[in-house]
C-alpha cells in the first residue's frame, strides 16, 4: 500500500517484535527535542499496549515483577511522541517529552556518569 508521496505505508503488528526468552524487549527512552538518551527500561507486550493506550511510558519491572508508569510516584512523566523499532525488531526507541527528571537519582538522564 502506498502512502503520501509514494512512500510505502507500513502496518505495525505488535506480534512482529522480537521479545527475549523472558518476554521482554529493551526500550531506549530519548528526549524528542534534543535527542538526549534519558534511560533504558524493559517492556513486555502488555506494557507496550499500555504505553500506546496511555500515551505515557509504561514498563515491566524485572525486580518487582510489576508494571510501572514512569512518573506515577515521582510526577516525572514521559509523554510519548513517537515509537520506533530497530531493523532486527528487538529494540524500541521511544521519543518522549520528559517532565522533570528521568533518573531515580534525581538526574535528568540515567546516563550522567562517564567512563571517558
Amino acid at each position: 500500500m502506498k502512502g503520501r508521496g509514494g512512500v510505502k505505508k507500513i502496518v505495525f503488528k505488535l506480534g512482529s517484535l522480537k521479545f527475549d526468552k523472558n518476554g521482554l524487549i529493551p526500550a531506549i527512552i530519548q528526549d524528542y527535542k534534543n535527542n538526549e538518551v534519558l534511560m533504558l527500561a524493559y517492556m513486555n507486550k502488555e506494557s507496550v499496549r499500555r504505553t500506546l493506550k496511555l500515551g505515557k511510558t509504561c514498563f515491566w519491572s524485572r525486580s518487582r515483577k510489576e508494571y510501572w508508569v514512569k512518573g506515577m510516584t515521582s510526577g516525572h512523566f514521559q509523554f510519548v511522541k513517537s515509537i520506533a523499532y530497530d531493523c532486527d525488531l528487538d529494540t524500541l526507541l521511544i521519543r518522549v517529552r520528559q517532565v522533570g527528571k528521568a533518573c531515580h537519582t534525581g538526574m535528568r538522564s540515567c546516563f550522567y556518569r562517564k567512563i571517558k
